[in-house]
């Protein structure tokens, strides 16, 4: 990735910016109770240069958390936007978006570890929104089957980052597999009626604290 013209010193703090960040994530999506340290000694950088870049462990996992939001608002509005697309298109394009960036991950190990800034719970928001209209919007086209909510979508999301592989590549095929798997059945019109109700707001909002007011039960 280009510094984008920044000085030597601003370019050296974005690179050790980066690769403290992807030490943080492959630390503690392995291990959410790891120290500090360990991240410091994945990164390969003293840990008191860390500590200047970020104050706390609960510093580190917000912004972890956070950068993964935003690569899933960048994904959704993406294929809300894709008017001009085929909707079952736009909508497949957008699941294995998600499931390649693996920000699920995050979801699954970092839940209430960190309080979320407004910030956070703006994106969680304008998130959910996207899902719903791009949900919406799949439905009405007739490609997306009728029994499913913009929250089954998370879930099926955190059922896929589950899948892990002998490799690297291994695992990518595997979601690969599952996500085909999930996306056959998601297609309008169901074959199998779904058991209980659709997920509320409740359900997917607990291991981060209460729900934000704008998202709807």
């Amino acid at each position: 990735m280009s510094d984008g013209g920044l000085s030597g010193r601003q370019g050296e703090a974005r690179r050790n910016d980066a690769a403290i960040l992807a030490s943080a994530r492959a630390v503690f999506v392995a291990n959410p109770d790891a120290p500090v340290a360990a991240v410091a000694e994945h990164a390969g950088v003293n840990i008191s240069s860390l500590y200047r870049r970020f104050s706390s462990k609960e510093e580190l996992l917000r912004r972890l958390c956070s950068d993964g939001l935003k690569t899933y608002l960048e994904a959704v509005r993406a294929a809300v936007d894709d008017e001009a697309g085929e909707p079952w298109e736009a909508f497949a394009t957008f699941m294995t978006r998600i499931v390649e960036a693996d920000v699920h991950a995050l979801t699954v190990r970092l839940a209430g570890r960190f309080t979320p800034t407004e910030e956070n719970l703006r994106d969680a928001v304008e998130s959910f929104s996207l899902n719903e209209q791009l949900v919406a919007r799949t439905q009405a086209a007739g490609a997306l089957r009728t029994d499913i909510n913009a929250h089954d979508l998370t879930f099926i999301f955190e059922q896929l980052t589950s899948l892990t592989g002998a490799t690297p590549e291994r695992t990518a095929e595997i979601k690969a597999r599952y996500l085909a798997l999930h996306l056959d059945a998601l297609r309008a019109p169901g074959r199998t009626p779904l058991p209980g109700p659709t997920p509320g707001a409740d359900e997917q909002f607990s291991r981060w604290g209460p729900a934000p007011p704008d998202v709807e039960a």
